[in-house]
C-alpha cells in the first residue's frame, strides 16, 4: 500500500524542510563539471515539489542558496544564479498554475536590484494562491534571521511599542522570516552529511532530523518516501514522556 493511500496524518508531516546537499559531489563522482550537479539538482528540485504535492504536504522549504554561499569561486555564483533566472522564467508560471504560493526568505539588502525584482515577482505572482507553500531560503542565515529579529525587537522596545518583561516566544517568531508558517515536522539533509548549516535554528527545536545518503541530483519520490516513513515511526514527545509510558 503506497503512502498516499494509507495516511494517518498525526503521523504526516505538514511541513518538510530539505538541505539540498551533495550537487559538487554528486557531479565529481561521474567526471563532470559542478555545474552538471547544480542543474541536475535544479530536476531533482522539479521532481521534489511534484511529489509532496502529490504526497499532499503543506510546506516545502528548501535551502537553495545560504550567506555563506558568496565564498565559493565567482563562477559558479553567477552559474547559480543563471540557474535562479531561467527557474523563474521556465518554472514559476508552472508552479503558479497549481496555486503554489512561492514565498522567499533570506537578507536582500546585499543583492542586486535584478536579484531582488525577480524574488519579488515570484512572490507577488503567488500570493493569493491556496496549495501548497514552497519556502525558498536565499542568501539565507539563521544567525542572521535571528539577530534581525532582535534588532526589530530592540526598535519596538526603544519606541516604547513593547516592555522587554513581555516579550515572548511568539513575539520572536513574529519576527523571523517564517512568520505565520508552523515549524517544520521533518528536515531531511542529503549527501550523507549530518548537521544543519545555520538552517532554520530557531525553527528546528522540535524537527525531526533525517539524513539520506543520496546527493541532491539522486534524490526523487522515492527517497522522499522512505524518509517520510522513517519520520512515521518516530515518537515525538516535545519534552514529555513517551506515546508508551503510563
Amino acid at each position: 500500500m503506497s503512502i498516499k493511500t494509507d495516511i494517518d496524518r498525526k503521523k504526516f508531516p505538514e511541513h518538510v524542510a530539505i538541505i539540498m546537499d551533495g550537487n559538487g559531489r554528486w557531479a565529481q563522482e561521474r567526471s563532470l563539471p559542478r555545474s552538471a550537479g547544480h542543474k541536475q539538482g535544479v530536476m531533482a528540485l522539479r521532481d521534489t515539489v511534484r511529489a509532496a504535492v502529490e504526497l499532499g504536504i503543506k510546506v516545502l522549504t528548501v535551502y537553495s542558496f545560504s550567506s555563506e554561499n558568496w565564498s565559493r569561486p565567482q563562477a559558479e555564483i553567477k552559474y547559480l544564479f543563471k540557474l535562479l533566472e531561467r527557474f523563474v522564467r521556465q518554472d514559476v508560471a508552472e508552479l503558479h498554475s497549481h496555486s503554489i504560493r512561492i514565498k522567499i526568505i533570506g537578507q536582500r539588502s546585499n543583492l542586486t536590484r535584478k536579484l531582488v525584482e525577480m524574488l519579488e515577482y515570484c512572490e507577488d505572482l503567488t500570493k493569493d494562491n491556496t496549495g501548497m507553500t514552497l519556502v525558498v531560503a536565499f542568501n539565507y542565515g539563521a544567525r542572521n534571521e535571528m539577530t534581525s529579529a532582535v534588532k526589530a525587537l530592540a526598535q519596538r522596545v526603544a519606541d516604547g511599542e513593547l516592555n522587554p518583561n513581555e516579550i515572548t516566544e511568539q513575539h520572536i517568531a513574529a519576527h523571523m522570516g517564517t512568520s505565520g508558517i508552523p515549524d517544520p515536522d521533518l528536515l531531511i539533509r542529503t549527501s550523507g552529511e549530518q548537521r544543519l548549516s545555520n538552517f532554520l535554528l530557531w525553527q528546528c527545536a522540535y524537527t525531526e532530523f533525517v539524513f539520506v545518503r543520496e546527493h541532491w541530483p539522486a534524490f526523487n519520490k522515492d527517497v522522499l518516501e522512505s524518509t517520510i516513513e522513517e519520520f512515521r515511526t518516530r515518537d515525538r514527545r516535545y519534552g514529555g514522556l513517551a506515546t508508551s509510558t503510563g
